[in-house]
């Protein structure tokens, strides 16, 4: 586990259909010093490819944390993260719903579906710079994110 003096960066997936969310979200998150990197994928189909490393995606490092809108087309954040947490490779990424959603029902299906974190995105610029520097500094300095059970190669 990291500590204040030596935070452990990591690589975030973030799967998010809405361009202006993903450039907030961006901008947010280069505020953060302890992340390596931000990969951006656009729906469910596009993270799973990203995660099995297949196609356009077979050099892509395993991230140590998926942010998963819930709400996207072709396939939403639910029957992703339902296929992450029944994939052996999958299961111990750590998955947090990111999403405009604030619906309990939401929040309750996404803990019941293996998320470690239900986390609603506030519609205001500067409340989400704070959300998000709040949750780079929990990320990184508090939790325990397991290693990836993947082969990579750096």
């Amino acid at each position: 586990m990291a500590d204040e003096l030596n935070p452990q960066a990591i690589e975030i997936l973030l799967v998010d259909d809405n361009d202006d969310d993903v450039v907030l979200l961006e901008e947010s998150f280069q505020d953060s010093r302890f992340l390596n990197l931000l990969q951006v994928v656009h729906d469910g189909h596009e993270a799973l490819a990203y995660l099995r490393r297949e196609g356009k995606y077979k050099s892509a490092k395993t991230p140590g944390l998926v942010l998963l809108d819930i709400n996207m087309p072709k396939m939403n954040g639910f029957e992703v993260l339902q296929v992450m947490k029944s994939d052996p490779l999958l299961r111990t990424i750590p998955v947090v719903m990111l999403t405009t959603s604030t619906r309990d029902e939401d929040v309750a299906r996404s803990y019941d579906g293996g998320a470690c974190s239900f986390v609603s995105k506030p519609v205001n610029l500067e409340k989400l710079k704070e959300v998000i520097k709040q949750f780079a500094l929990y990320w990184t300095l508090v939790s325990a994110v397991p290693l990836p059970r993947t082969t990579d190669t750096a």
